[in-house]
């Protein structure tokens, strides 16, 4: 019987976490606890309390804790008490060196995983060192990684690519009508965007969009914005809303549950979010699945998930004309992404990291 490989996985959160990167690491644990060589894998989360029965086959989570001295004696506890271990697996660049103090010390490789933002510019000597110390990187866009190997000194094969996987959720269908009344939102063509709305994430472009409303409701006075999210961003918003005059024009609904999503994106009309520091964009698949088109941006990874802009429409986030532009051609003459969007689908997604943990541990063996 060919060895069954355990892995310890190290994770800011997952399993009973909340936002991208916990989905992403959900995707990514699923998919690597399904692949043949994998027996088991334990997950030591900062966040997040998963009940075992909740969890896929093979994949065991421990309790979270979120003070840093607190998880770094859990995380080295663990790997020494509850092995052996063939592979470390870190999702989070914060992590990177506690990661490499730990696999360094079992010997056996390590994979990190970078998002966004959190890995664009150099990190402090202690994390770039967890970086370099890596025997695969994994980012989840271009341009993430291209931003990684600016200061990075690691060869660039060492580097791959793994995009984010949109759910089977999200699919083609025809308007809510419950979602369309409980938002007052028929007889309404509806902007939408889906996203945190914090200060610290205003890059995401809310204002942008507020922006350029007063042009567009003078060719589409039935023009709606929905803004669906919340945070510590959402007074500033609604103060440019009211400064333009735009109070029955834009709504914001707050968080939606992710069973109410889908039926969200498909009451919609076209999804913008003109960012520009997106490390990805789940939300732009999320919506061209759903059969919407979806504006972007053209300088970060939003470009990933828009394909080059040829699936979505990618346009330069501080030109008030080309933002103007692709809303009006996406509420015109949409482009359908749905068959773009299907290409990053969970299968290809699990097929992938397959590969990848083939190709970390056969170079660990040489």
């Amino acid at each position: 019987m060919a060895h069954q490989i355990r892995i310890l996985a190290l994770i800011t959160d997952g399993f009973g976490g909340q936002g991208g990167i916990s989905q992403y690491n959900r995707d990514l644990l699923t998919a690597l606890s399904q692949a043949d060589p994998v027996g088991e894998i334990v997950v030591v989360p900062r966040l997040g309390q998963a009940k075992q029965e909740a969890l896929p086959a093979r994949v065991r989570q421990q309790a979270p804790i979120l003070n840093k001295i607190g998880y770094s004696v859990r995380a080295m506890g663990v790997a020494v008490m509850e092995g052996p271990f063939d592979l470390v697996f870190c999702g989070h660049i914060s992590h990177a060196s506690l990661a490499a103090v730990i696999a360094r010390g079992l010997r056996i490789p390590l994979w990190l995983q970078v998002h966004g933002i959190d890995a664009w510019t150099c990190p402090r000597p202690l994390i770039r060192w967890g970086v370099e110390q890596s025997d695969l990187v994994t980012a989840v866009s271009r341009h993430t990684k291209q931003r990684i190997l600016r200061w990075v000194n690691i060869q660039p094969e060492k580097i791959r690519v793994l995009p984010n996987a949109v759910s089977d959720r999200f699919s083609p269908g025809p308007k809510s009508m419950q979602i369309l009344e409980q938002y007052g939102l028929l007889g309404k063509r509806i902007l939408l965007t889906v996203s945190r709305i914090s200060l610290r994430d205003w890059y995401k472009g809310h204002h942008r969009v507020i922006a350029v409303m007063p042009d567009l409701l003078r060719e589409y006075p039935d023009l709606v914005y929905v803004v669906a999210g919340e945070g510590n961003g959402r007074e500033k918003l609604q103060h440019l809303v009211l400064e333009q005059g735009l109070a029955d024009s834009v709504k914001f609904i707050g968080k939606v549950s992710e069973a109410q999503l889908p039926g969200l994106y498909r009451a919609a009309d076209v999804f913008v979010m003109p960012s520009t520091e997106e490390g990805f964009g789940i939300v732009f698949l999320e919506a061209m699945r759903s059969g919407i088109p979806a504006i972007g941006g053209n300088g970060d990874g939003s470009m990933d998930p828009l394909r080059d802009g040829t699936a979505g429409y990618a346009v330069s986030c501080e030109s008030r004309v080309e933002l103007l532009e692709a809303i009006r051609s996406a509420i015109e003459k949409p482009r359908d992404g749905t068959h773009h969007a299907n290409i990053f689908s969970f299968t290809a997604f699990s097929e992938h990291c397959a590969s990848l943990l083939s190709h970390c541990l056969a170079k660990a063996d040489r």
